[in-house]
């Protein structure tokens, strides 16, 4: 069952990471509350909190997303992704979403950004897989299992020599 709850804590993470990266780099599923998205609209918002060569940093953290939420997907490489997802996470979180405080802007107040809480949840999911790994049901897991296959192999040719 540990192998199911991390395929589904896996997947479900992964789904909103690629919708974040597509919507980040391409547009897609733009709308109330997401804004019309696409490099422009991203490097646009990383340039209003302040941070230099914003369209650089939107293909950065577009890309970061997509593919690290296709790694996550797929269970292979899940740590460094994971590893990677959250120093992004925190780094927009420190430096933008902390000051808005808490809770997501339910209501879309134009005057005021989202908080910490969106990026909470996802940092507390990524430790989760830095911490437990991928799972038996994915790429890194069934690499774990040949790995420990092989070694106790060469363990039983070991003892009986």
């Amino acid at each position: 069952m540990t192998g199911l709850g991390l395929a589904v804590l896996r997947l479900t993470v992964a789904v909103v990471l690629l919708a974040h990266g597509a919507h980040q780099l391409f547009g897609v599923l733009g709308g109330p509350g997401a804004g019309p998205g696409g490099l422009s609209s991203t490097s646009a918002y990383f340039e209003g909190i302040g941070l230099t060569h914003p369209m650089p940093l939107a293909v950065l953290a577009g890309v970061l997303q997509l593919v690290g939420g296709a790694l996550i997907t797929v269970g292979f490489l899940t740590r460094w992704a994971s590893l990677a997802l959250i120093g992004y996470l925190g780094f927009l979180g420190w430096k933008d979403h902390l000051r808005w405080g808490f809770f997501m802007n339910w209501a879309l107040d134009p005057t005021r950004g989202h908080g910490i809480e969106y990026s909470v949840l996802l940092i507390g999911t990524l430790a989760c897989l830095i911490l437990t790994g991928a799972g038996d049901w994915s790429i890194d897991g069934r690499s774990a299992r040949r790995a420990a296959a092989r070694a106790s192999g060469r363990a039983r040719l070991r003892t009986r020599e």
